[in-house]
């Protein structure tokens, strides 16, 4: 049984979701062809990050927890997490932006964009020399800077407010993967190579790794979405 712990995480994560984007209320499911792209348009970039911290001892899975299936240094639910984790985020945002009228929090954009990137700039390069406090730190302004000033979203404090919500989840699957409530964790960090600062057993990092992977799949998915929409709109006109 132990080895399907990941697997039960991820599934436990992902079911309710799943199930409540069936509901005539949210109808989510419809939007599965745009989430399966985005998210895996994402996961391109970060399961490559991913394959290279695991194989300089970055970090690395506890392969008793797993249910042995390796992919490229990867245990299979490290693959199927960049799609499991960022389903149940996106579908969160989409049903408060479904149910509540909060575009007002638009207004905030500058300030938590900028609050964001100055904490992230300064742990950066204070912390240069720890490359996943350093890559993640990056990685973070660049998407800010590309989403706030280059292509100009108006939904990150949106974004912002759902993720902290989501914490509430993240806490309990996070804290597993590192080790609450296990006799070892089944994802191990390299003390040298983060800041060590961790919430509970979670390092710090690993909120604001999500965080960023939350916010790009967000961004294509709007892409998709309206796209989506598009078609739709096309062929009803075609009728």
């Amino acid at each position: 049984m132990i080895a399907y712990t990941y697997a039960l995480i991820l599934f436990f994560t992902i079911i309710i979701c799943f199930i409540a984007s069936f509901d005539k209320r949210i109808l989510f499911y419809r939007f599965f062809g745009p989430f399966l792209f985005s998210a895996i348009i994402v996961a391109i970039p970060f399961i490559a990050w991913d394959i290279w911290f695991t194989a300089h001892g970055v970090w690395w899975f506890n392969t008793d927890y797993t249910l042995g299936i390796v992919v490229a240094g990867l245990p299979i639910e490290e693959w199927l997490f960049f799609v499991c984790i960022p389903f149940s985020c996106v579908f969160t945002y989409f049903c408060f932006d479904k149910f509540f009228n909060w575009d007002a929090l638009s207004g905030f954009n500058n300030i938590i964009v900028f609050i964001i990137i100055i904490i992230c700039a300064v742990v950066g390069l204070l912390h240069y020399d720890n490359i996943y406090t350093f890559v993640t730190a990056l990685v973070t302004v660049l998407t800010l800077v590309y989403l706030h000033f280059i292509v100009r979203v108006d939904w990150i404090t949106k974004a912002t407010v759902v993720y902290g919500i989501l914490m509430l989840g993240f806490f309990p699957v996070n804290g597993v993967l590192t080790g609450s409530g296990l006799e070892s964790p089944i994802v191990n960090y390299n003390p040298a190579d983060f800041m060590g600062v961790r919430m509970f057993t979670i390092p710090v990092e690993d909120a604001v790794y999500g965080y960023t992977q939350f916010l790009l799949v967000l961004y294509f998915f709007h892409l998709f979405a309206k796209k989506y929409y598009a078609e739709r709109a096309n062929l009803r006109m075609l009728k």
